[in-house]
């Protein structure tokens, strides 16, 4: 009798307990396997890309480095994944993302830099009395060809020589020519590449500021490698210290120049039949750099100067007339060069060209200014970033990838969007106007053609952001920015390539 008692109270417990873990339970189903966002994937779905990722990102290259990675939905701007997403970190050339948004916004797909000649004087017969003025207003991608275009448009108007000075004109920017954190041990190079409203490029790559010194392995007079300079010009010096030597030979090739001068030290080991070296060398002072090889044209195409003339640094007079110009390509033209090939020159004068279209200063602080209110029309925190130039170079920008995923994310519903993403390298793609940085990265379906992304690196840092769509047509944003970390590029290359593919391989449904 006991028994049976204990025994109803037993049953009554159990069905008690039956009663509460079935909701429970349903809402547990509920929660895991049928709730559906507004991209049609479950919450099953998002772990196992947090599965995924979070995989990757134990890699033992990445221990002691700080690493961020955000992923978010290109249509709904749902974000999917965010480690350290909030972290501020360097973005090397991810800073490009900004500054070619905010160029696109202010100054338009269309617009052009002009390089104009002007005179204060007038032509008698065959010879202009008065001073001749090269005014340049920022074009990265004048060439020396441009240069001759004008020189021959001189002589068409029947002008053959000139009684009054040459002058460079560069007041258009300030005369600050490098931006504040850059390091003295990159300023030689094309990377660090001083910035004047008037430069000049050697070929169609338009690194502005740089002349291309080439090593070949002929041998002259003294046994020494033949080294030219393009374009040709004696604003630069070349100190050859280079030895031709066997064909099974090592060759060990050094190419740069001494810190303020112009003075370019080329020195090394140079196998007979040796394939050539080639390297863009940045020159101190390009205003004097687009003088000297102006007035070499001039002079080359039958204009001469007389009297007393000099070459002069000065100021265009307001009322000098208009003899010849050039226009540079637009804006959504020079994107392409920008970045794809990551062109620092092209980030810091876009930035000041900036500055100059909107406050009447050619400047970093006020180009960064514009930059900084673009960032903020399109809902990026910018108090909790920290922008000091254009391109990237500066070891002291501070951008969290979240704030990179805002940023691509908003451009997407700019009538300019198109001329943005064409800029951007394709993975895989074998044309360096087309494939940029990322050309040979990421070869193989399902990331080749289909994550489309900036790339950035410096000491220590590496970043990828843009673009990728899913196996099953999902539109993702990314952003990988990894600091702090020691050896190997490649390795860590190798993880963001990882990453990449994962995101254009995953399947949400």
């Amino acid at each position: 009798m006991v028994w049976r008692s204990y025994k109803k109270v037993g049953l009554f417990i159990i069905m008690i307990i039956a009663l509460a873990i079935i909701p429970i339970a349903s809402q547990g189903e509920l929660l895991f396997t049928k709730v559906s966002n507004a991209t049609g994937e479950t919450e099953t779905d998002a772990v196992l890309l947090e599965e995924k990722l979070t995989d990757i990102l134990t890699n033992e290259q990445l221990y002691g480095a700080t690493t961020a990675v955000s992923v978010m939905h290109a249509k709904t701007g749902d974000i999917l994944f965010s480690q350290n997403g909030g972290s501020r970190l360097h973005p090397a050339s991810n800073m490009k993302i900004l500054t070619a948004a905010a160029a696109l916004e202010t100054l338009g797909v269309n617009y052009q830099f002009t390089t104009e000649v002007r005179t204060n004087g007038k032509v008698k017969g065959k010879i202009l009395h008065g001073n001749l003025y090269l005014k340049g207003n920022g074009d990265p991608t004048l060439l020396k060809s441009d240069l001759r275009q004008m020189a021959e448009e001189l002589k068409d108007q029947g002008i053959r020589k000139v009684k009054g000075n040459l002058i460079a004109d560069d007041t258009w920017y300030d005369d600050v020519r490098l931006s504040q954190d850059l390091n003295w041990s990159d300023e030689p190079f094309y990377t660090g590449a001083q910035v004047s409203a008037l430069t000049l490029s050697p070929n169609d790559d338009y690194d502005a500021g740089t002349v291309i010194v080439e090593v070949l392995p002929q041998t002259t007079k003294n046994g020494k490698a033949v080294v030219q300079v393009t374009p040709e010009t004696d604003y630069v010096e070349i100190v050859n210290h280079t030895q031709i030597v066997a064909a099974d030979g090592t060759k060990d090739i050094s190419i740069e120049r001494e810190h303020g001068t112009n003075r370019i030290i080329v020195e090394g080991t140079m196998p007979k039949k040796a394939a050539k070296v080639r390297s863009w060398v940045s020159v101190w002072e390009p205003t004097g750099y687009v003088l000297n090889v102006f007035q070499q044209t001039l002079q080359e195409e039958g204009i001469a100067f007389i009297g007393k003339s000099k070459a002069l640094f000065g100021k265009t007079p307001a009322k000098a007339r208009m003899l010849t110009s050039k226009k540079s390509m637009p804006l959504k033209d020079l994107l392409i060069p920008f970045m794809k090939l990551s062109n620092n020159g092209h980030g810091e004068v876009l930035t000041k060209e900036m500055g100059k279209v909107v406050h009447g200063e050619g400047s970093w602080d006020k180009g960064i200014k514009v930059i900084e209110q673009v960032m903020d029309d399109f809902d990026t925190d910018t108090d909790t970033m920290l922008l000091r130039d254009g391109s990237g170079m500066s070891h002291k920008n501070m951008i969290p990838s979240e704030e990179l995923l805002q940023v691509l994310y908003q451009v997407q519903k700019q009538d300019w969007f198109p001329v943005f993403q064409n800029s951007l390298p394709v993975a895989g793609e074998p044309e360096r106007l087309v494939g940029g940085t990322l050309r040979d990265r990421m070869k193989e379906k399902p990331a080749k053609g289909n994550v489309i992304a900036k790339t950035g690196s410096l000491t220590g840092v590496s970043t990828l952001s843009g673009y990728v769509t899913t196996q099953d047509q999902e539109p993702l944003i990314f952003s990988i920015i990894i600091n702090n970390y020691i050896g190997s590029d490649e390795g860590i290359i190798k993880i963001e390539n990882q990453i990449a593919t994962m995101l254009a391989a995953h399947q949400f449904k």
